[in-house]
């Protein structure tokens, strides 16, 4: 049976990040086995217009979006039958005994893909590998899948020395391959268009479990964002639907608007990153959008305690610890920490696929 690469996914940001490495194998002429788990299935739709990435081979969820956690447990329960069944993963997800499944980050639907691909007696490659918060329990589960996924994987592409030193640190038995930066710059890099600094408003996102399920953090965060209004800056929150949820269950929502916070949906990815971009700021728990603005060089507000990325740190990125004195010192102070646009260019998706292609000659 021909060995293949099978491309598992299943979330908004595994999509942007995976999107290089796809447009890589197509432009060499590689097959590949697009399987999506369902975790964010509607919202994958749209996106792979935006990034004009084909059709999935394989759903194994419904084409919906996996929002809170009684969908999460439905979900699981419906992939319980596939992930039990040596016979079912073989015939219905990678349709072969050899090959590699390549997966990214630490999604619920990472687990998924790493535990199907052990099943299958495929190996495993984890992309944006070597990421470490020190903490179990920040960001939660988060921290958790990757520690088991890496212990898993058999490749592990790591974007930084900082990742290296965390796997050997580990003691993981698998290979380390150390990319030029992550992929997900790549896809940045391609949407991004040259704007002016500081000519929208400021942008805010969340949507971490660690935050969502204590109120307190909650409140903060809407007092947080109190505090931006008062000092004369127009807010975008831009709402994941969970937040949304959330919120709304806590009477915060409507505390929000009344301070003359515009809410928005989920926007597209390509004029998202262009509001990154002309944001006087950021406040964000989010990880990536951490990645995107120490790369365009954005002041950023981490609504955290912890983080498992280095990007920013002690430049133009600010970890809140939930603290009020250290928040009120960003506000006061944000372009103290704009930091120049990063000119480097990279293609750590060519990186990625050089080493897959050669894992796929000895399989």
């Amino acid at each position: 049976m021909t060995p293949k690469i099978n491309v598992l996914l299943g979330t908004k940001a595994e999509m942007i990040k995976v999107a290089p490495v796809l447009r890589e194998l197509e432009k060499r002429g590689f097959s590949y086995r697009l399987i999506e788990t369902g975790q964010h299935g509607a919202y994958l739709n749209r996106l792979r217009e935006e990034f004009e990435i084909r059709e999935p081979d394989v759903r194994l969820g419904k084409n919906t979006d996996v929002d809170n956690f009684f969908e999460v447990f439905k979900w699981l329960v419906r992939l319980i039958p596939i992930v039990a069944s040596r016979k079912r993963i073989k015939e219905q997800v990678f349709s072969s005994t050899r090959g590699i499944c390549l997966i990214h980050g630490d999604t619920p639907s990472t687990l998924i893909g790493a535990l199907l691909a052990k099943r299958a007696g495929l190996q495993i490659a984890h992309l944006e590998s070597g990421l470490r918060s020190g903490s179990f329990l920040h960001p939660f589960p988060e921290e958790i899948i990757r520690v088991i996924v890496m212990k898993l994987a058999d490749v592990l592409f790591s974007p930084d020395e900082k990742a290296v030193s965390n796997l050997i640190a580990l003691k993981v038995k698998g290979q380390i391959e150390e990319t030029t930066m992550n992929t997900g710059i790549e896809s940045l890099e391609k949407n991004i268009e040259e704007v002016e600094h500081a000519s929208g408003p400021v942008i805010a996102t969340l949507h971490r479990v660690e935050n969502l399920h204590r109120k307190k953090r909650l409140k903060g965060f809407s007092k947080l964002l109190e505090e931006v209004t008062k000092k004369g800056q127009e807010v975008l929150f831009v709402l994941h639907q969970p937040t949304e949820e959330i919120l709304k269950k806590h009477g915060i929502i409507e505390e929000i608007e009344e301070i003359g916070i515009k809410i928005v949906p989920l926007i597209p990815y390509k004029e998202f990153v262009k509001k990154i971009a002309s944001a006087p700021y950021v406040i964000t728990d989010g990880g990536s959008i951490q990645e995107e603005t120490a790369h365009l060089g954005v002041p950023c507000l981490l609504w955290r305690g912890k983080t498992e990325r280095q990007n920013g740190l002690g430049q133009n990125v600010v970890i809140s610890n939930y603290d009020k004195k250290t928040c009120e010192a960003f506000l006061n102070d944000f372009e103290s920490y704009r930091t120049e646009i990063r000119s480097e260019h990279s293609n750590p998706s060519s990186q990625v696929v050089d080493v897959l292609t050669q894992i796929m000659k000895k399989v």
